[in-house]
């Protein structure tokens, strides 16, 4: 009766008990929380792991045990359990506040820095009490010390210092982004490091580093924002008794094609007078803007000899003479069963046409009013699965494009020029004048149209199946 009647047996009870029970239950918590990859994960572990049996042990001391509240063991674990609980506290903010911040919201912008900075000088002021309550320390003469000194030190680093703060700042503005490309006093690069004190930019000249006092005193671009298309702008010239809306849909219709243009967008070009024309092109990024450009300039040059522009004020076709035509018409003779009568037919009425690599020598979707066939260079053929585009076929001298001009079908895929092509140009009556004496021709450019076919729909089934299987 007496052991029942003594306190300390129930205190001691109670956490035998109670201690098991709180840590199941935090454990399955915390089974189910990370199941969700929930955040609160991380301190609820700590609770469990640190806070739960420091607590207790100071419940065994302090209650079971009757231990006097100024032993050093008491006082100790007191300690522990303060620093503890001020770290739980912080970690739960954290979480609370930082962990599911939305994007762009202050919380997501604020810097990891500033949150570390708040965090040690909580856990410093929160030591200062938990000293002074639990050993009654005298932490006054402490703080204005280390105030003191901190404003000395401030002082005799004010420039270093500067430039940490501005920094900061900077992080906290998030005016930029790694991966963001700056217009910095001329010098144009893509932000691939900001820190306490420099900001580095990746140029084309090495990696320069600008220090963010620097940075945040004076004016910049990002030229990553607005989020969209970057314009690289270009000046181009043509004859001036060239028809201005035909150059203009010319200029237009080059840039639709270019793989660095932007999805959706189309380049923005205008007339100024005197043969002389503006062109914007709406591109992914900025470190694509001079390989835009060059590739962009390529092309015209091949589009305005096929369309008798006259760029730069030349209206000259290398190719445009009747020897390459001759030649040509050597060329593909045998293709196309030719004899006297029908050559010279096809000399007076068909054309040679030349294609830059990676142009477009065949749309998709369209019903073409010529056939050509390939003299010189190769083609890639591609079909459209989804939002995929996929090569199904190649094709060199001496094979057919566009025979569904024939059939009055639409073409499924595009053809795509995978080097420098030349092709002669046979106009839709021709052929069918062509077809007409020769069967065998005839029989050919059915066997090929239907081989072509089938490799498309091949290729677009496999990819569906390969799709459907992952």
């Amino acid at each position: 009766m007496n052991i029942v009647l003594e306190g300390w047996i129930w205190w001691a009870a109670a956490l035998a008990v109670g201690v098991p029970i709180v840590l199941i239950v935090v454990t399955e918590i915390i089974g189910a929380l990370s199941r969700r990859h929930h955040p609160a994960v991380k301190p609820l572990r700590f609770f469990r792991n640190w806070v739960v049996p420091v607590a207790a042990l100071l419940a065994l001391f302090a209650f079971a045990f009757r231990s006097p509240v100024d032993q050093v063991w008491v006082r100790v674990v007191a300690t522990l359990l303060g620093f503890l609980l001020i770290l739980l506290v912080l970690s739960s903010f954290d979480v609370a506040l930082f962990a599911q911040a939305k994007t762009g919201s202050w919380r997501e912008r604020t810097p990891t820095i500033f949150i570390e900075i708040a965090r040690l000088v909580l856990v410093v002021v929160g030591l200062a009490l938990l000293f002074q309550w639990v050993w009654g320390a005298d932490v006054g003469g402490l703080i204005a010390a280390l105030g003191v000194g901190s404003i000395v030190i401030g002082l005799a680093l004010q420039n270093a210092v500067g430039g940490v703060i501005s920094g900061l700042l900077l992080l906290f503005e998030q005016p930029f982004r790694i991966g963001d490309w700056l217009d910095v006093g001329g010098t144009t690069g893509r932000v691939i490091e900001v820190n306490w004190r420099a900001v580095h930019l990746e140029t084309d000249a090495g990696i320069q580093i600008i220090p963010n006092s620097s940075l945040s005193g004076a004016s910049f671009t990002n030229l990553s924002k607005p989020q969209g298309s970057y314009q690289s702008a270009l000046s181009v010239s043509f004859g001036a008794e060239d028809p201005p809306q035909e150059v203009l849909a010319l200029l237009v219709r080059t840039a639709t094609n270019l793989p660095m243009r932007a999805p959706g967008e189309t380049a923005a070009c205008a007339y100024s007078g005197g043969g002389a024309y503006s062109v914007s092109l709406p591109i992914i990024a900025p470190a694509l803007s001079d390989a835009a450009i060059s590739q962009y300039r390529i092309w015209l040059w091949y589009a305005a000899r096929r369309h008798g522009l006259a760029l730069d004020g030349d209206r000259s076709d290398p190719i445009g003479t009747p020897e390459h035509l001759d030649e040509a018409l050597d060329a593909v003779h045998v293709a196309l069963h030719l004899d006297e009568e029908r050559r010279a037919a096809l000399r007076s009425a068909s054309r040679l046409e030349q294609y830059a690599p990676g142009e477009t020598v065949q749309a998709a979707n369209v019903v073409p009013d010529e056939m050509r066939v390939i003299v010189h260079g190769s083609v890639k053929k591609q079909v459209s699965a989804g939002d995929a585009v996929l090569e199904y076929a190649q094709a060199g001298p001496g094979e057919f494009i566009g025979q569904c001009a024939l059939t009055r079908d639409r073409t499924r895929g595009a053809v795509i020029a995978g080097s420098v092509v030349t092709v002669l140009v046979i106009p839709l009556a021709t052929i069918y004048a062509l077809v007409q004496t020769r069967p065998h021709l005839a029989q050919e450019i059915e066997r090929s149209l239907e081989i072509q076919r089938t490799q498309a729909a091949d290729m677009v089934a496999n990819a569906g199946y390969l799709r459907g299987s992952r």
